[in-house]
This record gives C-alpha cells, sequence and structure tokens, in this order.
C-alpha cells in the first residue's frame, strides 16, 4: 500500500512540478545574471500585507498538518483541517471580504478555487475513509495546491 501511495503522489506531483518548473524563475548558479520578477505587483494596505501573509502562511501549515495526518491514514482529520482552514467555511476566518476587494480578479479567481478545491477535497477526503480509494485524495490535494502555485506565480505583495 505505501508503494501505490508513493506512486501516486509521485505522479501527481508530475503534473504540478511541470508548472512549478515552468514558473521557476531563478538560477541557481550564484555566478549567472537573476531573471526580473515579472510576477504582477499587488498593493495592499500595510495592515492587510501582515495579515494576507499571515493567512497564507496559515495555508501553508494547513497543508502541512492534511499531508500528515494523510500519511497516518486519519483521513477524517485531513479533510476537517482542510475545510476549516482552507476551504468555503474558511473565508470568514481569513477576512476574505476585506481583502478580496484589493486583488486583481484573476488573484480572486485563483484563491476562490483554491477555497473551493480545499471543500471538494474534505467531502472527497471524508469518502476514503468509507471506500479506501486514496487516489481522488491526492489528486484533490494537487488541486488545492496547483492553485496556489498558480497564483504566488503570477501575483506578488508589498
Amino acid at each position: 500500500m505505501r508503494v501505490l501511495v508513493a506512486i501516486i503522489v509521485t505522479a501527481l506531483a508530475g503534473g504540478s512540478a511541470t508548472f512549478a518548473v515552468a514558473q521557476h524563475q531563478h538560477n541557481h548558479d550564484a555566478s549567472a545574471p537573476i531573471a526580473p520578477d515579472s510576477r504582477q505587483f499587488v498593493k495592499f494596505p500595510a495592515t492587510l500585507v501582515e495579515h494576507t501573509l499571515a493567512n497564507m502562511r496559515d495555508h501553508l501549515q494547513a497543508l502541512q498538518e492534511i499531508q500528515l495526518h494523510l500519511g497516518m491514514g486519519h483521513t477524517d482529520v485531513a479533510a476537517k483541517i482542510a475545510e476549516t482552514r482552507l476551504g468555503m467555511s474558511s473565508l470568514g476566518l481569513h477576512g476574505a471580504a476585506d481583502v478580496s476587494k484589493y486583488m486583481p480578479q484573476g488573484m480572486q479567481d485563483a484563491g476562490t478555487a483554491m477555497h473551493r478545491a480545499a471543500s471538494r477535497f474534505a467531502t472527497t477526503a471524508q469518502d476514503a475513509g468509507v471506500t479506501g480509494d486514496l487516489k481522488p485524495v491526492f489528486a484533490g490535494l494537487a488541486e488545492i495546491t496547483a492553485q496556489c502555485v498558480g497564483c504566488h506565480a503570477g501575483y506578488r505583495l508589498k
């Protein structure tokens, strides 16, 4: 079973990794010139910059906790984390209404897609607790992180 999970994770990561590599703008050779950051600059009020960055760090922490619980076979816990910290029911917790008015449409769309993907993932993870089928769970997790990668590749805050 562990081998199957490793194969699935590797296969799913391949699609996301291809996109991430394409978006990777710098060279690891210290002597090479650094490519300019071509992401769209998004200006938020200073208080919302800190708030938004803290929310994104919490999103990353939530993803790590989801992965940890999936690895332990706790699909129900992973589902709860996904919905409460990333899903549509988390929007009030993150003050999405206050922040979204400063976002360009594409950034809003990516955020909404991430929150919707997380809610779908929560349902899929709960189902996997009954069916034992983890393939849709890992596909759902990849869908969430793809939205994060896409947004971070296209936008930046200061």
